[in-house]
């Protein structure tokens, strides 16, 4: 019996790779300290990482990995690994595009990698299962944050010209690297923007959404 090799592809395992910040008072979330002091704002950034931990192991894709700063040895990174198959990476120096480069580099998975961080508390494993079928069928895959930003990014394969020449923190991520992806001559799909949470103003969206989330 012939095999379609789409099909075939389809079920290739796509690993996502988890960029953290130690949930460590005074450097985490250091733009809602303001809101919440410092450990609170710690607080929650613990809660985020377990969330998105858990969510990534429950989307079933593939290897995951927890790329850690600035250290791997922190308690609740210990806590996360032993939620399930995890592996724990500490993130390497640069900045944002190069960490995420890195961890698609270092990403063995055949379907490609799946590239999140810790702000969105939105992002369910079925969504993740959706960027992992669109990733079967196109170069890259991008979730866009209602920012201006982005709260996944998807690649076959490393591309560095992806994450060159990115304003990292602006409003203009999402739309810069929509020119990086066309200048690569790569396909693309964007799912449905998410929101996350940076500012003060997200605080109450999250507590309407997740009460007890944060303090």
């Amino acid at each position: 019996m012939a095999i379609n090799p789409m099909k075939a592809e389809s079920k290739a395992a796509v690993g996502i790779a988890i960029l953290a910040k130690a949930p460590i008072a005074g450097l985490a979330k250091t733009r809602l300290i303001p809101r919440l002091g410092p450990a609170g704002a710690a607080s929650l950034q613990a809660w985020l990482l377990r969330r998105t931990v858990a969510t990534a192991l429950a989307a079933d894709l593939g290897s995951v990995s927890l790329w850690c700063t600035p250290e791997i040895e922190h308690s609740e990174f210990a806590h996360c690994s032993s939620l399930g198959a995890l592996t724990l990476k500490l993130q390497p120096d640069g900045d944002l595009g190069q960490r995420m480069h890195a961890a698609i580099a270092d990403s063995v998975a055949p379907g490609g990698t799946l590239v999140i961080g810790t702000d969105c508390p939105v992002l369910s494993p079925e969504l993740l299962r959706q960027a992992a079928d669109a990733l079967h069928e196109h170069d890259a895959v991008v979730i866009p944050a209602e920012d201006g930003g982005y709260v996944l990014i998807g690649l076959r394969r490393p591309d560095w010209r992806v994450f060159e020449d990115v304003a990292w923190s602006s409003a203009q991520v999402m739309a810069q690297t929509r020119q990086r992806l066309a200048e690569a001559g790569l396909r693309w799909q964007e799912l449905s923007p998410l929101w996350d949470v940076d500012h003060g103003a997200d605080l109450d969206r999250l507590r309407l959404t997740f009460p007890g989330a944060c303090p």
